[in-house]
């Protein structure tokens, strides 16, 4: 079985400080790139997040503080980074709601403006979830009979979610093996932001998707509650959140300039 692409794709894993997205980093990144022509290419960084990493996180990918204390920080690797995956469509397990916002979040500290307006998302979590629903390791086992070795390894992780996206669409004829059919199929809603506080409504119109103003559109929000926007600003949602907010804000100004 070989993935059907038009373009590069690269899946990934992290291994973070903790699950906050807004305020967690990065200690491990690894990311595998195949290439439409079958070629692969693999590289893998620990990293320095610059914070205190807690215990309960390092019991689980077994990244200590002293191993990543004299590693380069994300910043000082965000452009190698961002020239591997900035061609390719993006895949991992619970990707969508978690290592891409957070890794969104990471690229906008380092001043690389990450936008995946013309990159779509595979979550292989999703496809398992809908078919199988099980974990990685479990995902692992069932589809390629293999016990997951040196799990929570970002390196780990990464070949065993390639290997499974494979064996999904080798097991499951009703999937298409296409990149864009794919991304579709473990989906789990659309929204305007990589974290979920801003949707769409069945016209296509960005909504609020959280608190007071949830279902509402944004443009009529920032119209009749300019205020909303300022507090956004200032109170702890990811940065990518409130770079399409502000997107949205300019974009109605220059509307009614023209």
């Amino acid at each position: 079985m070989q993935l059907q692409l038009t373009k590069p794709i690269c899946f990934f894993d992290l291994e973070t400080t903790g699950t906050n997205v807004a305020k967690d980093r990065i200690v491990e990144i690894s990311i595998l790139k195949i290439h439409p022509n079958g070629n692969k290419e693999s590289k893998t960084w620990l990293v320095n997040p610059e914070m205190e990493i807690p215990a309960e996180a390092i019991a689980v990918h077994g990244i200590s503080n002293e191993k990543v204390v004299n590693e380069p920080t994300f910043k000082q690797l965000s452009k190698e980074i961002y020239s591997l995956i900035k061609d390719s469509d993006l895949a991992g397990f619970n990707s969508d709601r978690f290592d891409i916002p957070l890794l969104a979040e990471e690229m906008m500290r380092a001043d690389v403006d990450f936008d995946m307006k013309h990159m779509v998302s595979v979550d292989v979590q999703t496809i398992f979830h809908k078919m199988e629903k099980r974990t990685l390791e479990a995902a692992y086992k069932f589809y390629c009979d293999k016990s997951l070795e040196d799990a929570h390894s970002a390196k780990a992780d990464t070949l065993a979610t390639y290997e499974v996206l494979l064996a999904q669409l080798e097991r499951y004829p009703e999937l298409e093996n296409n990149i864009k059919k794919l991304a579709e199929f473990s989906t789990h809603r659309k929204f305007a932001d990589f974290a979920g506080f801003l949707g769409y409504n069945e016209e296509g119109d960005v909504i609020f998707s959280f608190g007071k103003h949830k279902g509402k559109e944004v443009e009529k929000v920032l119209d009749e509650e300019p205020g909303y926007f300022g507090w956004i600003l200032n109170a702890d949602f990811p940065l990518y959140t409130k770079k399409v907010l502000t997107q949205i804000k300019l974009s109605r100004l220059n509307n009614k300039l023209a």
